[in-house]
């Protein structure tokens, strides 16, 4: 086996592709990730496993789809014991870290809500935790902001990680003590409740009173840095694999400084299904189009925007991906510097999408359009041609193709397709197919139980079921790109209704547990 590549894992957080130069947006500057997709294969028509947070990123790390891991959604902590490829690399001898926001673990408790939300539910559960006290506590924003949290020597493979937790300006982690050593105390700057001004018409933008300076994306970008140069000066024959993962653009809306100002609201192009009517949708759409422009209870839930609300949101998000490219520039200058650049590996991506005025919607949950569920994905690999792929691949299948090419073997139940082949023949055909999952504890499309829906994608068409619902989602993508006419239990769509039942129920069945292996014929 010839040298093993170093490999940076690049993330941000609630990033649709178009939110970027290279993906077509004629608005946002991003010259850096557009200079690194003209070297990297860019994979068009890459598809989250889940679009939320928790789930989706542990899917990342594990290679294998959420009803199997077990975070299912936000509130449930990927077991610490579980087998990620991190871990593996590890043990084959690579140097590990992870800079910035990781969400393997719960970032706040709100049991009130939960309690709320799942009245019934019972005090044991079916699973037997086994685990010390505290043990998925390692991310929780109040812990860090009372004390210097000490990370376990493998954190989920992790042996160093400098963790910025939340988002946008709210966030803490080591990166709250960070800003204090600097002179800076956050819990006087961070959040509307501190902040110069808040926009108007959207409530999910202000100005804030964090500076550039000490704002999370120059955190994440310095400790990436540090590590980098850390390995540089030390340098032996283990490679490293680094994850350096960036908490924006995902809500609330607030680039600091000279980015709060840089793009005019006015310059935001609205999107093509802005003005969808929704009348053969599913109800989430309808109640949420009946109450648009109307202030929500929780910031967290989705909603229908005005006109306005959408261009001052867009412009801000705008702002917040220039100043994480920006950092991004200063990464890649330190790779030339230390001279790593061309023994390392680079890929972008980011954990899931938002609807971003898609059919006139915002942010996420219960909503499984292309806003939501295609992420960037950019494979550089030294001495490999760059290009454009437009096969299927998944989120899910970043844990094989790491370890291929850190010439690691993959583990036993990983469901992760290496997509090393596509990066020498980008015309190749690894799936036919992909499925996504999402489950929430709360009711959010009012059918008396915690939602749960299944979507399954081919290159021509998805289909989108929900449990307890007759009314799903059907579309004819080749005729319809913009998902506007709904087919669902049309009589013209039947055939194609019934194909993709079949394709889902076999696809369900083809990814279920096959982990733990057997140890004997009983």
């Amino acid at each position: 086996m010839g040298k093993r590549p170093n490999i940076l894992l690049l993330m941000t957080d609630q990033h649709r592709p178009d939110f970027t130069g290279f993906g077509g947006n004629p608005v946002v500057q991003t010259p850096n990730l557009d200079a690194l997709a003209t070297q990297s294969m860019r994979f068009e028509r890459a598809y989250v496993a889940n679009p939320i947070c928790m789930p989706n990123r542990s899917t990342i790390f594990t290679g294998r789809m959420p009803s199997l891991h077990g975070t299912r959604y936000n509130g449930i902590p990927l077991d610490p014991r579980a087998r990620t490829f991190p871990r593996s690399l590890r043990e084959a001898g690579y140097h590990t870290a992870h800079i910035g926001k990781c969400h393997l673990q719960n970032m706040g408790s709100s049991p009130e809500q939960l309690a709320r939300a799942l009245p019934d539910l019972p005090p044991n559960d079916s699973r037997i935790e086994d685990l010390p006290k505290g043990w998925d506590l390692y991310e929780d924003v109040n812990r860090h902001m009372a004390e210097q949290v000490k990370m376990p020597d493998d954190y989920y493979g992790f042996a160093q990680v400098d963790l910025s937790v939340g988002h946008s300006d709210s966030c803490t982690g080591h990166y709250f003590h960070w800003a204090r050593e600097r002179g800076f105390d956050l819990a006087t700057l961070r959040g509307a409740a501190n902040a110069i001004e808040i926009s108007h018409p959207s409530h999910h933008v202000w100005r804030t009173s964090v500076p550039e300076e000490i704002y999370p994306t120059t955190y994440i970008t310095e400790r990436t840095q540090a590590f980098l140069r850390h390995h540089a000066a030390h340098r032996d024959d283990a490679p490293f694999f680094a994850v350096c993962s960036y908490p924006d653009p995902h809500h609330p809306f607030t680039p600091p400084g000279e980015y709060y100002d840089m793009y005019d609201p006015a310059d935001v192009p609205l999107p093509s299904s802005f003005d969808d009517p929704h009348e053969s949708s599913t109800p989430q759409y309808k109640r949420m189009q009946r109450k648009r422009g109307q202030p929500l209870r929780a910031h967290v839930n989705p909603f229908s925007p005005t006109e306005a609300e959408y261009r001052e949101m867009a412009a801000k998000a705008y702002g917040m991906v220039s100043m994480v490219d920006g950092a991004i520039g200063r990464i890649f200058q330190t790779l030339d510097e230390t001279g790593l650049a061309d023994d390392t590996v680079v890929i972008f991506t980011s954990d899931h999408g938002d609807m971003f005025g898609d059919h006139g919607m915002m942010l996420k949950g219960a909503m499984h359009y292309e806003g939501c569920i295609r992420v960037p994905l950019l494979v550089k690999t030294p001495g490999r041609n760059a290009g454009v792929c437009n096969s299927l691949v998944g989120s899910i299948d970043l844990a094989a193709t790491i370890l291929s090419l850190a010439g690691v073997e993959a583990h036993h139940g990983m469901q992760s397709h290496d997509l090393t082949p596509l990066l020498d023949d980008r015309d190749a055909t690894l799936r036919e197919t992909v499925l996504i999952e999402e489950d929430q504890v709360h009711d959010m499309v009012h059918t008396g139980r915690s939602l749960r829906m299944r979507t399954l994608l081919t290159k021509t068409a998805r289909l989108t079921i929900y449990d307890g619902l007759d009314h799903g989602e059907l579309f004819d993508r080749a005729d319809d790109p913009d998902e506007m006419q709904n087919l669902f239990g049309r009589p013209e769509a039947a055939a194609l209704q019934a194909e993709l039942m079949g394709c889902l129920a076999r696809e369900m069945m083809s990814l279920a547990d096959i982990s733990p292996r057997p140890t004997a014929f009983a």
